[in-house]
Parts: C-alpha cells; sequence; structure tokens
C-alpha cells in the first residue's frame, strides 16, 4: 500500500528552503578524484531507478514514552511507503571517483538554522548526515527527484533529496546540495548530539548514529478508543516493518500480551518497503473493554520488546503500544 503524498508525514527542524530545479546543483567532493558538479537536468538525464521504501522518523512513537519526554511527539502516524524515483547515489559517486580510504559519505541540505535548545548548536549549520561507503554504494540507495510518480514537493526535498532505504528518515537529506566522501568519521551536530543513542560496549556508553530502523507492527484498525461490534467477526489490520531484514512473522494479543495469536502477512516480501497484515477476530459477545497489541518479528529474530530501552534516549521507539478499544 502506497501512502498519498499529501498523507506523508513531514519533518523538518529549520524553515524550508524554496529552491528551483533550473538553479539547483549538487557539489561531490572531498576524498574524491575529480570534483564535479551536476545540474537538475544533468541528475535526470541519468539512468533512473525506482525504490519502493517506507520513511519512518526516529521519533515515531515518542509520544508513547513515560514520563513524557522533549521532542515532537509523535504518536504512531510518522512513518509511509511510498515509491521513490531517482539516481542510485553508487552513479554519481562513481563519475566523481571515490579515493582509496574513504569510509563516509556525507549528504548536507540547504535547509539551515540554529538550534536554539539544549543541545545548542554553534551557530547557524546546515542539516547534514553521514552513511558508510558501503550503505552509500548499495543500489537501492538513491537521489530521488520524484515521489509516488510526482516531483517532489517542495515539504518533501524538492528538487532532489537523499533516500536511503532501510534506515530511519533523518538519514534520508532533503533538499540536497552537497555530498562529500571523506576518510574519517563524520562528527557532526546531527549525527553525534541529534540522532544518537548510547551504545554499551564494556558496559561503556559512547553516543553512536541512529541509522537501521527497528522491527515494529502497527494497529491500524481497530484505531485507539473505538467501539466495534461485539459478537461478530472484525478484521483487525495494520502494517510492520524493518530495516535491512524481512518481517517474517506478525502476531496480535487480546489480553495484554499474556497469549498471542498469529496474523495473517499480506502480499508478497519488497525489500524495504512495509508489509500489510490482518487477522479475523471473532469479537466475543456482550459488552466489554480490550487492550490490543501488535508486535513483529524479521528473519533474524529481532522481535518488539515490552518496554523501551532508555540508552535509546528518544529514539528508535519500537516497544509494544497498546490499544484500548470497547466492543457492545
Amino acid at each position: 500500500m502506497i501512502t498519498p503524498n499529501n498523507q506523508f508525514f513531514i519533518r523538518t527542524h529549520f524553515p524550508i528552503p524554496r529552491l528551483k530545479a533550473k538553479e539547483w546543483e549538487v557539489r561531490i567532493g572531498g576524498h574524491v578524484n575529480k570534483e564535479i558538479t551536476l545540474s537538475y537536468d544533468e541528475l535526470r538525464a541519468l539512468p533512473a531507478k525506482k525504490v519502493m521504501a517506507t520513511l519512518e522518523c526516529a521519533g515515531n512513537g515518542r509520544a508513547n514514552l513515560a514520563p513524557k519526554v522533549k521532542g515532537l511527539l509523535w504518536e504512531q502516524g510518522a512513518v509511509g511507503n511510498a515509491e521513490w524515483t531517482g539516481v542510485p547515489l553508487s552513479v554519481v559517486l562513481e563519475k566523481a571517483g571515490i579515493k582509496p580510504g574513504a569510509v563516509e559519505i556525507i549528504l548536507e541540505g540547504a535547509d539551515k538554522g540554529e538550534v536554539s535548545e539544549e543541545p545548542k548548536s554553534p551557530g547557524a549549520i546546515h542539516f547534514a548526515r553521514s552513511l558508510p561507503l558501503t550503505k552509500a554504494m548499495q543500489a537501492e540507495v538513491i537521489l530521488a527527484y520524484q515521489m509516488n510518480g510526482k516531483d517532489l514537493s517542495s515539504e518533501h526535498g524538492y528538487p532532489v533529496r537523499a533516500i536511503i532505504p532501510g534506515w530511519y528518515g533523518m538519514a534520508s537529506v532533503k533538499w540536497l546540495t552537497k555530498i562529500t566522501a571523506v576518510n574519517k568519521p563524520f562528527d557532526g551536530y546531527w549525527q553525534t548530539l541529534e540522532y544518537a543513542y548510547w551504545k554499551r560496549t564494556d558496559d561503556q556508553p559512547t553516543l553512536t548514529a541512529v541509522t537501521e530502523v527497528q522491527v515494529k507492527a502497527e494497529i491500524a484498525r481497530p484505531a485507539l478508543s473505538e467501539v466495534i461490534p461485539a459478537g461478530k467477526t472484525y478484521r483487525v489490520h495494520g502494517a510492520a516493518w524493518c530495516g535491512e531484514n524481512e518481517i517474517t512473522k506478525v502476531e496480535v494479543s487480546f489480553d495484554e500480551g499474556v497469549t498471542w495469536k498469529p496474523a495473517k502477512l499480506l502480499g508478497k516480501h519488497v525489500k524495504f518497503a512495509w508489509r500489510l497484515w490482518e487477522y479475523n477476530w471473532q469479537v466475543p459477545a456482550g459488552d466489554s473493554q480490550y487492550k490490543l497489541m501488535s508486535r513483529a518479528t524479521d528473519s533474524q529474530g529481532n522481535t518488539q520488546p515490552m518496554e523501551h530501552d532508555k540508552d535509546r534516549r528518544t529514539y528508535m521507539v519500537n516497544k509494544i503500544v497498546t490499544v484500548k478499544i470497547e466492543a457492545r
């Protein structure tokens, strides 16, 4: 299922830059053999690739954390699935020629501003993120100019944005204007202070960049506080997704996780796209309240936890969520 463009979530940190395609260009430099610049027309003249990919904000589900945390309090709507059209980043990098020793690619957007809340930025900064060279060369990583068959809107990164399938949305830098190959890890603001979590090595925590999407299932219907008919069959349904792996199982619970029942996965697996699922629930007769849950498992055996790992700060929230409903 495709998320319509006008229903796809929007997340920005700075004012949206109003760019014109005829004036836009992207510079590719750094640890390369030849620095190059591509115009919009030159980029679109390159062979195009279509990629189906689910994007999820790294803070999606933050509203479900307790006690209340700082940040944009998304509930569960900061996720969407779209078909993106563009040029593989690998093609552009090969044009510039990556020098031996390059380890990361920095993607920088035209959006710029100063972060006035803690952690404060050192003045005005661009939004920029990096990814390992191995990920950057992945065939599905593209410089996109279309979303669901239409040119990008300003809100979604017009004229060109990156699409990094399998990673949280912050990696898919919008309003892309600069690509830089570097021979050491990037330590920028959005890589180390924000969109970072505590990773423990020998119990020593270090801030590490948020990258791959965690396995997750959400219930679309019934919605929170919905009243459904008692004594009839009700179709519980939703979507599930993860990062580089495949969704292999979705389960639902009607007793707060005491027992779990297997849901039916719909359609075929499409790498990097969400998988729809359903469960036909025979609702017991009589008025009653229920607390529904769903959980997904991927091909590596990763499944959703009941509680949020505090080392993740307010990111990568994939804990199981309760949907309270009523039947009568």
